[in-house]
């Protein structure tokens, strides 16, 4: 893949009320209007470029939509308060009650949570699969199945899904292909690859500041009208609006993310690299061990790397936490959920992130009670970070000191 998003995103310019070179932030619930008639047209979706009511759009939420078009490949986009408000809006969007989603087997836990126990609620059911297994997927597709969801690198395991393969057979089957990209933005174009809906969590890379919460949906401009519809649209109807002051704040991060990616990316190689050789169960997309290796090869745009996330198993949970809180108190980083920071972040994902599938499914799908998942930040010198983890393996046992 050679898809220079970075250079769509670039290439966005636009100019504040008084020529500033941020465009100016829409602080305004709602908007006046100098005739009754354009009120209504805006109310129906007729008018292109005029406000009504920032619930259904505003200036800073459109800029921002326009950049995660950009960097997906997309005809347009719309951002949400969350991913999980994304996210919930597909979905509502493709289903009716009675109908089938099929799943990857290993998706964030609060995404697992909605299908597996809130969708029960307007009978909507989900088969979860083993996504890497195509045969799998073609078997669990059913006369009722609506889409084929799956995130690009999963949360936690990063089993990488063949986003190509699965596009065809969901086209084979007339039913679109839903792809969280939120742990691989840049590093993989899912939309380009075949994704008919790409979502993402705003939350991680993409903000890239951990102070904000967000989420959008790119697609195309049919899709996206469709979930702002103000009869039926469930991104409208369900109320998941961003704020204006926040949507801002996100397209001026989006600037250095290409920047970022690659460090995060440079980082978790060299890292995974030299625990791997240290004899740790490490899981990382850029190391040949990973199953998923050739797949993420042939798909990724090569400049951004494999991405800034990786496991590594220490046996138990009680070494896992007993790990996490020393490396946290040698400050090399925080004991946290989430992605995407200056800081590394590592979490116990089967007492957090994915708490809410249950223990047996934990360990069917091979995600044990002593896995840590790292979020690998941008330190400078991750040669002196690695030493700095490795001292605290050494400390508590995982690892044997080494021979000086």
């Amino acid at each position: 893949m050679d898809y220079k998003a970075a250079n769509k995103i670039q290439d966005l310019q636009y100019f504040g009320e008084f020529g500033g070179v941020n465009p100016s932030i829409s602080d305004s619930s709602t908007y006046t209007f100098l005739s009754a008639k354009t009120m209504f047209d805006t109310f129906e979706g007729n008018t292109e470029g005029c406000y009504l009511y920032s619930r259904h759009s505003s200036p800073s939420n459109l800029y921002l939509g326009e950049a995660m078009a950009a960097l997906e490949g997309t005809e347009t986009a719309n951002v949400y308060a969350s991913g999980m408000g994304a996210i919930s809006a597909v979905i509502f969007q493709l289903c009716d009650a009675g109908d089938h989603i099929l799943s990857s087997r290993t998706i964030y836990g609060g995404t697992y949570a909605f299908m597996k126990n809130f969708l029960r609620k307007f009978d909507i059911n989900t088969s979860f699969v083993d996504i890497t297994n195509l045969k799998a997927v073609k078997d669990s597709i059913g006369p009722k199945t609506k889409m084929i969801y799956c995130e690009a690198v999963s949360n936690p395991l990063l089993e990488v899904a063949d986003i190509e393969a699965l596009s065809r057979l969901a086209i084979k089957h007339g039913i679109p292909l839903v792809v969280d990209n939120t742990f691989s933005p840049l590093s993989i174009s899912a939309a380009r690859l075949g994704a008919d809906i790409v979502v993402h969590s705003l939350t991680k890379f993409i903000n890239g500041s951990s102070d904000c919460v967000a989420g959008a949906v790119c697609a195309s401009k049919e899709f996206c009208l469709q979930l702002k519809d103000v009869n039926d649209g469930a991104g409208m109807l369900l109320g998941s609006t961003l704020d204006s002051l926040r949507a801002a704040s996100i397209l001026k991060n989006m600037r250095t993310l290409h920047i970022r990616m690659k460090k995060h990316s440079s980082n978790a190689l060299y890292l995974a690299q030299r625990f791997e050789e240290d004899g740790l169960r490490v899981v990382y997309p850029g190391l040949e061990s990973h199953p998923g290796h050739e797949v993420m090869k042939r798909q990724m745009v090569t400049e951004y790397g494999f991405g800034g996330l990786m496991t590594i198993d220490v046996g138990s949970i009680d070494m896992a936490n007993a790990l996490m809180e020393l490396m946290q108190k040698e400050n090399l980083g925080y004991l946290a959920v989430s992605l995407g920071f200056y800081k590394t972040l590592f979490s116990a994902p089967g007492s957090s992130t994915s708490s809410e599938i249950p223990e047996e499914e934990q360990k069917e799908m091979g995600l044990s009670e002593g896995l840590i998942r790292f979020s690998i930040g941008l330190d400078n010198d991750i040669e002196q970070t690695y030493k700095g983890m490795r001292r605290c393996m050494e400390e508590l046992g995982v690892l044997k000191p080494q021979i000086a």
